[in-house]
């Protein structure tokens, strides 16, 4: 049949209709796919065990969210802050612990089977076997069988709530033990009580007893949830802890703990409003997606798995180690004062906490480290530890650097929070009431404050050697009076007081304290007077003003912290050009700081595979240490003096030889405080850095040699723009190392220097890369 034009037309017109429309159903039904692919699982990438053969008790984490209260996972190793919590080469569990914190440990319970034979011995003798072959760890969630019971154990959690699930063998008796009281990691857990509230809920208390770094007792409560009933509880006469049997089972046993340091009833609050539910997946799945919120917030495209696994491991470790210390409501213990008492945090109009108040080890190193990753990737995480600084300034009167238990630990020395806060203000982070936290860091700064106080120096202020840097200019050594505390190394005392001083001032100088400014400025200059330019070192003075005889500058710890004098004589970051000038001008420091490479080189960069063989006879000697805090900047000190190709190289070798590997045998080499190191080997992948900690006024960032061909950091649109700053190499390889050129969104980069201001607002950084020195 022919048909006619007209509805030939009509034909064709109808066709063309029917075409578009399954072309627009094809393109969303693609779009929908599009919409439905699952986001990207970090999580997948990291690997927990990282260095775990070297770990220390806050080191590890598992059965955690982002700085949670609860740190939920098993312990292998129960003896001391140091090679305890989860040490891989040790074959047995002892326990799972809810607090693995600076300076906190507690709630640590067992589950087993027992027989009436057992039940006098199962106190003291419940540790069990288990095998890494049979074990799963991911960021939010643990998995592992105990050998001599048969139970398979799951462990996940909420910011303050633990979350358990156990799978017990038929025929018998399973039973919880609560191992209250008991040495764990760093404190002695004692006082501990048990109590059954109904037949499927506990709740009990147990006391943190004091240490040398935290000076009083805390209590932590908990409320204990399980989905079967409890048939009785027995207390051990000589152990005090308690034995809690269980019902018959035949399905999984779940259990929640939520814990508070403030009373029984805040922890049960915490786990109505975070675990309300007994959705054991749910809660997994939760806590993955908000590792991998924070992980994602930087892509990196390129590079070996290894390389990317390694790198998510080392933000992961960023994101962990300080602990939460408040309940969601806001309640939080305070130890600041002569007694006890509980405080309570700000709300916002929904009755919400407006911050979150912490535990935290030093920030002694963070300017180097977490300042400038927290500033720039998360401010929001950077803004909450700042009010919780002030907040115990409200409370006890200093800024501290390293609070535990609600109270001030005086760990390590100077005032390491002051960088920390001024860069939260130069970035906009901080931006209200500016003059009370000026004032509050320079009382720090001035006598009675925590720059006074050398490390875990509770009872005097003489160990800081501060009067005599206030009136003299300098620390000595030996402190005249006597040991007082720890770390009171005056050569490294001067350096580290004149480098915060140099921070505080330009606060001062943007709030237009012009004085001040002046004064803090004079004395960031002190570095200069333990500087001996006969040895060209940095070198200890004592209290007549006389150098140190027969002196080496690879004796570690004798005028230097932690370090030999080779490693500290660097440590000017608001002042190299002026330490080049001692030297000898730039060429000459270059020279030497070169030397030190190459010599550091032979020993990896670093003294040993851990903190504890950092005496050892040859590594203590290395010229460069990148496992600890005061040399970890060396390799960007080349890029102040003007020489970026030695930046770049020696950031990549430090990168390979030191925060390269992916085993439990290696990983960070030194010590890896709480998140520092992992932010530091973060930094130097990505190819940036801040030499003075950021507190510039509008922050410079010093361009290194990323590893990977594109970094992506997606801005927080709460506090940047609603952007994403990309970081691309072109022509990268593990031979070009050096830049040969660098470009800013089309425009040319000068002296391999980026502003904050232009990092936030988005945008794309394209560097050349090559195997020759750009001349």
């Amino acid at each position: 049949m022919k048909l006619t034009q007209s509805l030939k037309s009509i034909y064709i017109g109808i066709l063309s209709l029917l075409l578009f429309f399954s072309s627009c159903e094809d393109k969303v039904e693609k779009s929908e796919l599009k919409d439905k692919v699952p986001p990207k699982d970090y999580t997948s990438k990291v690997y927990p065990q990282l260095d775990t053969e070297n770990s220390r008790w806050f080191f590890f984490s598992s059965a955690s969210r982002p700085f949670g209260m609860v740190n939920l996972s098993p312990d292998t190793q129960i003896g001391g802050a140091w090679g305890s919590g989860y040490r891989y080469k040790t074959d047995t569990i002892k326990g799972f612990s809810h607090i693995h914190a600076w300076q906190m440990s507690g709630v640590s319970v067992m589950p087993v089977t027992v027989s009436e034979g057992d039940r006098k011995t199962i106190y003291t003798d419940f540790y069990s076997k288990f095998n890494h072959e049979t074990e799963q760890i991911d960021p939010g969630y643990h998995s592992v069988d105990l050998d001599r019971f048969d139970i398979g154990v799951e462990l996940t959690g909420t910011k303050r709530v633990g979350f358990h699930q156990y799978t017990f063998p038929g025929q018998k008796q399973a039973a919880i033990l609560f191992n209250l009281n008991t040495l764990l990691g760093p404190c002695k857990n004692s006082g501990g009580n048990l109590w059954q509230n109904k037949n499927n809920e506990l709740s009990g208390s147990v006391v943190m007893d004091p240490t040398r770094r935290r000076p009083k007792p805390l209590t932590v409560y908990f409320k204990v949830e399980l989905n079967t009933d409890i048939t009785s509880i027995q207390q051990d006469s000589d152990t005090g802890n308690y034995l809690v049997n269980l019902k018959g089972v035949e399905k999984k046993v779940l259990m929640k703990i939520g814990i508070s340091y403030t009373s029984v009833e805040n922890a049960d609050n915490n786990i109505e409003v975070e675990l309300p539910n007994w959705d054991f997946d749910t809660i997994v799945s939760e806590s993955k997606a908000e590792w991998n919120g924070l992980l994602g917030r930087i892509e990196v495209e390129g590079g070996s798995d290894e390389e990317q696994s390694r790198f998510y491991t080392d933000l992961w470790h960023a994101l962990q180690g300080r602990r939460i210390i408040s309940d969601v409501s806001g309640t939080y213990p305070d130890n600041t004062g002569e007694t006890f008492r509980i405080g309570q945090l700000p709300l916002d109009e929904t009755g919400a906490p407006k911050f979150n108040h912490y535990n935290s080890d030093s920030f002694w190193g963070a300017q180097w480290t977490l300042n400038t990753l927290w500033g720039l990737v998360y401010p929001e995480i950077m803004e909450d530890f700042a009010h919780s600084l002030m907040q115990y300034y409200k409370d006890g009167g200093m800024v501290p650097r390293g609070p535990s238990g609600g109270n001030y630990t005086y760990v390590m020395t100077g005032a390491s929070s002051t960088p920390f806060m001024v860069t939260a203000i130069q970035k906009g982070i901080i931006d209200e009431d500016l003059e009370g936290v000026y004032q509050a860091l320079k009382k720090n700064h001035m006598p009675g404050g925590i720059m006074e106080k050398s490390g875990y120096e509770h009872l005097t202020k003489l160990g800081g050697g501060f009067k005599y840097y206030y009136e003299k200019g300098f620390v000595p050594y030996p402190i005249p009076e006597g040991d007082f505390g720890g770390h009171q190394e005056g050569s490294s005392l001067t350096m580290e007081y004149a480098y915060q001083d140099w921070t505080l001032a330009q606060l001062a100088k943007k709030l237009n304290h012009q004085e001040d400014y002046g004064y803090f400025i004079q004395r960031s200059k002190n570095y200069k007077n333990v500087f001996d330019t006969e040895s060209g070192w940095m070198r200890p003075k004592d209290i007549s003003g006389q150098w140190r005889k027969e002196f080496d500058p690879y004796q570690v710890q004798i005028g230097f912290i932690e370090s030999n004098g080779a490693q500290s004589t660097w440590f000017v970051p608001h002042d190299l050009e002026g330490l080049a000038a001692l030297m000898g001008g730039n060429d000459k420091a270059v020279e030497k700081l070169q030397n030190q490479f190459m010599k550091a080189e032979e020993l990896n960069f670093t003294s040993g595979n851990s903190h504890a063989q950092e005496l050892h006879p040859e590594y203590r000697r290395i010229p460069i240490n990148y496992g600890n805090q005061p040399s970890i900047q060396t390799a960007f000190v080349f890029h102040k003096l003007g020489r970026y190709d030695l930046t770049q190289q020696w950031s990549r070798k430090v990168v390979a030889k030191a925060f390269s590997g992916l085993s439990p045998a290696t990983g960070y080499n030194g010590d890896e405080d709480q998140g520092l190191m992992g932010s530091l080997a973060v930094l130097m992948k990505i190819g940036l850095f801040q030499m003075n900690g950021g507190t510039d006024q509008d922050p410079e960032y010093q361009i290194g040699s990323p590893i990977f061909d594109k970094i992506s950091i997606k801005l927080n649109p709460d506090y940047y723009s609603n952007a994403t700053f990309t970081i691309e190499t072109v022509n990268n390889s593990k031979e070009n190392v050096f830049v040969a050129s660098a470009v800013l969104n089309g425009q040319p980069v000068n002296g391999y220097v980026i502003r904050h201001s232009d990092i936030i607002k988005g945008g794309n950084l394209v560097l050349k890369m090559t195997d020759k020195v750009n001349e």
